[in-house]
């Protein structure tokens, strides 16, 4: 087991053990996910996790939160010709505001939030009761998948 640890929005040191799940999502379904070793810093995870999504979906924006703010990550995405929306995450000093256009779409990531909170609540995910990376992986995508399916099966139209 690996473990990892960082401060949250009230600057309270959080610290775990384990896996986390990094997930793209867009309107909120789930569209690409990474199990990665908490250990890890989110960061590392931003580039091959877009680019599994690129085969998938053509998407015009990046959303992402201050986890993400990184030159790497802006370039990537000005790169493939998306304009990356990511909350700044100042070292030291004032964070920067963004425009309110960026502002207003970058609010569109609560539809992530939403996805992270249903997969925690609905799908066992933050209660995973088995050992090793593989294991592990395969538990929490088995989660993705059915929530995936869930998510499909409400766009279906509905016969009465």
């Amino acid at each position: 087991m690996t473990g990892g640890c960082k401060k949250n929005s009230k600057d309270k040191k959080l610290s775990w053990r384990g896996y986390k799940l990094h997930i793209d999502c867009i309107d909120g379904h789930p569209v690409s996910a990474i199990v990665i070793s908490a250990s890890l810093h989110d960061s590392q995870v931003a580039i091959p996790l877009s680019q599994m999504s690129e085969g998938r979906v053509t998407n015009l924006y990046d959303l992402m939160d201050a986890a993400y703010d990184a030159p790497e990550i802006h370039a990537f995405s000005k790169g493939k010709g998306r304009i990356p929306i990511i909350d700044d995450n100042p070292p030291r000093g004032k964070k920067k505001e963004m425009a309110p256009a960026k502002k207003i779409r970058y609010n569109e990531r609560s539809s992530v939030e939403r996805v992270n909170s249903e997969l925690k609540d609905n799908y066992v995910v933050e209660t995973v009761r088995v050992k090793w990376q593989i294991k592990v992986a395969c538990h929490i995508m088995f989660a993705v998948i059915a929530l995936t399916a869930k998510k499909i099966y409400t766009l279906l139209p509905q016969t009465v």
